[in-house]
């Protein structure tokens, strides 16, 4: 499922949000597109179930101002750690934004949490929202300069570039 709006290009650039193939989940990409579009971004929503070379292909083929990965069935980090660093090896995509974020897990201990987050940003992830409200990662992203691009600051207290939030709606 491809889900694109009509018209051009939004001023602040095209993000592509997915989510990672063993997630079937849905309401979380239409909240994203939702938000992001009303932050002025174009989004090209691929669905849930999109498999890793899917999405590599599409973000080639659009050369997006950001990929947002969002998983709520607690297989994210796994699915995670498999995925960055294939949109990492493409040489197109080597600098696109790349962020993860929602039930990334079934972890309970706030150590392991921040472990696996560490591990998510070491595999290519720029910023990993682990159980996070969707409104952090409009923070993050308003955090960055006028365009919309995140500053590549440390956000958050887990490690380096990463948010960990309190359990609520996913990124």
């Amino acid at each position: 499922m491809v889900n694109e709006p009509a018209g051009p290009p939004a001023p602040r650039g095209t993000v592509v949000i997915s989510s990672v193939a063993s997630d079937a989940h849905t309401w979380n990409l239409v909240l994203l597109q939702l938000l992001l579009e009303e932050m002025g971004y174009h989004v090209v929503n691929l669905g849930p179930c999109v498999p890793d070379a899917l999405l590599v292909e599409e973000c080639v083929l659009r050369r997006p101002t950001m990929v947002v990965v969002s998983s709520i069935n607690g297989h994210g980090y796994t699915d995670g750690l498999r995925l960055a660093p294939r949109l990492r090896a493409r040489p197109e995509l080597a600098a696109t934004p790349l962020v993860i974020g929602g039930k990334l897990d079934v972890v309970e201990d706030a150590a392991e949490r921040d472990r696996q987050s560490a591990a998510l940003l070491e595999a290519g992830f720029d910023a990993v929202f682990a159980d996070a409200h969707a409104t952090d990662l409009c923070r993050y992203l308003r955090s960055g300069d006028s365009a919309g691009q995140p500053s590549g600051q440390s956000v958050g207290r887990a490690a380096p570039r990463t948010v960990a939030g309190a359990q609520g709606t996913t990124p």
